[in-house]
């Protein structure tokens, strides 16, 4: 499905779209899951997800008019806003741009709603193919989520080093 209206629903934040969504998408699968199979389901959902986040993040590198490590880390705010996240930025230089994330929001809205595999594939399954989509050098790494029972969060985005030019 294509949509040629620009998507400009994070102007809620995202944490609150994810909340509007969940509220929409998980009696919709709940439903389908008892008629054609909960793990099913859920697999299917999971596919469109990361497809539909790494279309987002296509438009939004085109959006912010750059695809860099410092456009993206700039773009954070409509994820963090209202304390949706809080950060703790290990390392922010032009080929990698790593934070931990002490406290989720998004981790906590699923769990409220009864839902937190939900979250895993509605959220955090979302990180590594946005950026695929923002730009598909940028590499993602993490290790463990709140969502999944972790501490922290730990991401790792970087950057190829580009070869410098050998003084002969």
């Amino acid at each position: 499905m294509t949509n040629e209206r620009p998507d400009t629903l994070n102007d809620v934040g995202v944490l609150k779209r994810r909340e509007i969504e969940a509220r929409i998408v998980a009696p919709l699968l709940e439903r389908l899951g008892q008629e054609f199979g909960h793990d099913q389901v859920r697999a299917l959902a999971a596919e469109v997800i990361v497809d539909v986040a790494q279309t987002q993040g296509a438009a939004m590198a085109e959006l912010l008019g750059g695809n860099d490590l410092a456009v993206f880390a700039g773009s954070m705010e409509a994820w963090t806003r209202g304390g949706a996240l809080e950060i703790e930025v290990v390392e922010n230089t032009p080929t990698r741009y790593a934070f931990n994330v002490n406290r989720c929001k998004y981790a906590e809205m699923y769990r409220d709603l009864g839902d937190p595999e939900l979250g895993a594939t509605m959220s955090c399954n979302r990180d590594g193919t946005m950026v695929e989509g923002f730009n598909p050098e940028i590499t993602f790494t993490r290790t463990q989520t709140i969502m999944n029972g972790a501490s922290h969060c730990d991401f790792v985005y970087e950057l190829p080093e580009t070869e410098q030019p050998v003084d002969l």
